[in-house]
């Protein structure tokens, strides 16, 4: 049976990535630092492995003998996160060059090719460009706006606003954590189709006055976006260029990417 270790597997990608590997009949290991959490707890048939990526050790103990690893490290937007999210990324590359592993699969930030000036995506950028330094064989995946960042409007008494630095009719590309799980497990057991490939991957765009309208329809409860001026980077960039995943494409690729209207729908009762 193939063994992949899966880092970051406590979290939603990672997760995801667990899941999905396990419904197709990998071995998976799991990366965790606490083998108690209530996380770690819900990764049912996982082999569970302490460790940090702070910890080479650690990290070449959980790649003996595997086939593929997937890696993500934790979003950073301070200086000194941002860093260990760099030398996180980076030892894990290492590791897994010197432990020979067939198939690393990296998941950065849709975009992070494309010199954004955004902080949290030229860190990734820069991980990318280590695993391409290495020559290691590897995918990278290139996640776009996560829909589960959208929950934060769930849950409201009365009319619910959506206030965010956005252009109305702005298209915004969008994909379910799921999906992104699901996209990694495909790659990771088709090695031989991905090895060098970059993956930008979404499942669905749309405007925030789309999305305000779908939360409307979907939770019966009176949505209006408000938008706010466009000041940080992060959304300049989605004014001026953002996502640019071949979405007719992935749909092929991937049948079944869930809508925001249908993810939406699964998260809200």
């Amino acid at each position: 049976m193939s063994v992949a270790l899966v880092i970051g597997a406590t979290g939603q990608q990672g997760g995801a990535t667990a899941r999905h590997l396990l419904s197709r009949g990998w071995q998976v290991r799991a990366l965790v630092r606490d083998p108690q959490s209530p996380a770690a707890g819900r990764l049912t048939g996982a082999e569970l492995v302490v460790g940090d990526m702070e910890d080479a050790a650690s990290l070449e103990l959980a790649m003996r003998g595997v086939d593929a690893v997937f890696s993500m490290q934790a979003l950073a937007y301070e200086p000194e996160t941002l860093k260990a999210e760099v030398r996180q990324g980076m030892r894990v590359a290492d590791v897994a060059l010197d432990a020979e592993v067939g198939h690393l699969v990296y998941s950065s930030v849709g975009g992070a090719e494309r010199h954004t000036g955004i902080e949290h995506f030229e860190s990734k950028a820069a991980i990318e460009a280590y695993i391409r330094a290495l020559r290691l064989p590897a995918t990278i995946v290139r996640p776009v706006f996560f829909m589960d960042n959208l929950l934060h409007y769930a849950d409201v008494e009365g009319e619910r606003l959506m206030e965010l630095p956005v252009l109305p009719d702005r298209p915004m590309q969008l994909i379910a954590t799921d999906d992104i799980g699901r996209i990694a497990a495909h790659v990771i057991d088709h090695r031989d189709d991905y090895l060098g490939v970059e993956l930008e991957i979404a499942g669905d765009e749309l405007t925030f006055a789309e999305v305000a309208g779908i939360y409307e329809k979907v939770t019966a409860v009176p949505t209006r976006l408000v938008p706010l001026p466009i000041e940080e980077r992060l959304f300049e960039w989605f004014a001026e260029s953002g996502y640019q995943a071949d979405l007719a494409q992935l749909r092929k690729d991937f049948p079944g990417l869930l809508t925001f209207q249908d993810w939406l729908g699964g998260q809200v009762p």
